[in-house]
């Protein structure tokens, strides 16, 4: 790590927020810091101790974050588009509603963060560990949520049409409301979860697991249901994929 520009470690970091672009910050313990605000485009911040820091309005698009400690910082409602987050630890960490537009959170922990209302538009989510978070009315058009776990996770009225979601673990999750057109959830869990009043128009959830899950009001015309385990699912009121309404 380059503190060659921080005589002053943290403090100088703190203070000097306009002038962070590219800074080399690798492995930096920057532990409750007060960074609101601050432009950190393209800084190298592998591995950093960022846990509550305040990161609150900060620019880091194309920041590099690998392994970063994230956890309980305050990100809200910071600027992370295309930004490397792969492995890293933002449990707790409130990310509502920072732009994460293409972000690779691959592998990241975010069990429990607050990402509702978050731009999570075509982000790499795969393999991400989601368990509990607040993902209300977030964008995740075009995401890629492959194996990820997002056991109980609130995801009600979220966005998720053409999102990937093979293998992903979303047993309990809840999905009042969201869109789910035309995603891919061949052999997801969703034991459990409520579905209802969800648009699954088109979804593929061929071996889908879907005992108990809540499907009253949702619209399944033309989904892919083939060897889907629907066993003790609700379904009144749903619209089947032929466009029968189920009794």
């Amino acid at each position: 790590m380059d503190f060659s520009r921080f005589p002053n470690g943290k403090k100088d970091v703190e203070e000097q927020k306009a002038n962070l672009q590219g800074a080399d910050l690798k492995g930096a313990d920057l532990r409750e810091a007060k960074l609101e605000g601050a432009d950190l485009f393209g800084a190298d911040l592998r591995e950093a101790k960022l846990d509550i820091a305040d990161l609150s309005g900060a620019n880091l698009s194309g920041a590099n974050l690998i392994r970063a400690d994230l956890r309980r910082a305050d990100l809200s409602p910071a600027i992370l588009s295309g930004t490397n987050l792969r492995e890293a630890d933002l449990r707790w960490a409130d990310l509502s509603p920072a732009d994460l537009k293409g972000a690779d959170l691959r592998e990241a922990k975010l069990d429990r963060a607050k990402l509702s209302g978050a731009d999570l538009l075509g982000a790499d989510l795969r393999e991400a560990k989601l368990e509990g978070a607040n993902l209300i009315g977030a964008n995740l058009i075009g995401a890629d949520l492959r194996e990820a776990k997002l056991e109980g996770a609130y995801l009600s009225g979220a966005d998720l049409r053409e999102a990937k979601l093979e293998g992903a673990y979303l047993s309990g999750a809840d999905l009042r409301e969201a869109k789910l057109d035309r995603a891919k959830l061949s052999g997801a869990n969703l034991s459990g979860a409520n579905l209802s009043g969800t648009n699954l128009i088109r979804a593929k959830l061929r071996r889908a697991k879907l005992e108990g899950a809540d499907l009253r009001g949702a619209d399944l015309r033309e989904a892919k249901l083939e060897g889907a385990n629907l066993i003790g699912a609700d379904l009144r009121g749903a619209t089947m994929p032929d466009g029968r309404i189920h009794d």
